[in-house]
């Protein structure tokens, strides 16, 4: 299928690994001149050369940033003022008893999981509507649905994310812009892959055994019954980054795996 993205600009924040860098691959594969971000220049630039090598010929840019504040996102803004699609991927999760959470932690994580794309759908989005076209993608969770009692402050950034998406998807009214958030469940990574370990029941067990184990007793009512691949968020990313992905606007798309039960 042809995504129509050729021509179009787009910037990827958080992209030097995991779901982030999937959504720039898959991106660049589909035709777009893509940005990245990251705060390591090599990290950067290994992701630009594995962008390169599955994109033959593809249009990547590599900026170093952290838009979790606000001078890393004016950088961001001074070297590319202008973009068609704006993935807000920047984020991270961390489990911590709530009576522990400090005010730095509640601060921080709200900084990097939300302000980083407020700051960014601030600048860009106007743009977008003076156009009449453009797309505004939030990377959230399936715990801003629910929110887990592990990591209460991570659940409600990505709570926070969909209100964000929604409340700008009501300026969109009539125009050729749509503002979308993406709800992922654990997703294959080197950090889930940790974290999972820390669930298990007994030691020595497999990877494959530590996630049937946590699917089993932590996601029972998830009908895939495992982790999710990058390539697979990414895919439904850029069909809502497209012209094909007009239709859906305000929405919360979930690419969890079944585990809602409810019917909406």
């Amino acid at each position: 299928m042809d995504l129509q993205l050729n021509g179009k600009t787009a910037i990827v924040t958080g992209a030097t690994a995991g779901i982030g860098l999937a959504i720039a691959r898959t991106l660049a594969s589909e035709g777009a001149a893509v940005t990245i971000t990251g705060r390591s220049r090599d990290k950067l630039d290994a992701a630009v050369a594995e962008i390169a090598a599955a994109a033959p010929g593809s249009r990547i840019t590599a900026i170093v940033s952290d838009q979790s504040n606000v001078q890393g996102a004016a950088q961001l803004i001074a070297a590319q003022p202008d973009t068609d699609i704006l993935i807000n991927n920047l984020g991270y999760y961390e489990a911590k008893p709530f009576a522990e959470i400090s005010d730095e932690d509640w601060l921080r994580m709200l900084d990097v999981n939300v302000m980083s794309g407020v700051r960014l759908s601030r600048h860009y989005f106007p743009r977008m509507l003076e156009k009449n076209w453009g797309r505004v993608i939030f990377v959230s969770s399936e715990v801003g649905a629910f929110t887990p009692p592990d990591m209460v402050h991570y659940g409600i950034s990505k709570s926070a994310q969909l209100a964000v998406s929604r409340g700008m998807a009501e300026l969109t009214k009539g125009t050729g812009v749509t503002v979308n958030s993406v709800l992922p469940a654990a997703t294959r990574s080197e950090g889930i892959v940790e974290y999972l370990r820390q669930t298990a029941p007994r030691p020595g067990m497999s990877d494959a055994e530590i996630e049937s184990h946590f699917f089993q007793t932590y996601r029972p009512s998830s009908l895939i019954a495992r982790m999710i691949e990058s390539d697979e968020i990414a895919a439904m990313v850029a069909l809502l980054a497209s012209p094909l992905g007009a239709a859906s606007n305000g929405a919360a798309v979930r690419v969890e795996g079944g585990t809602f039960r409810s019917i909406l």
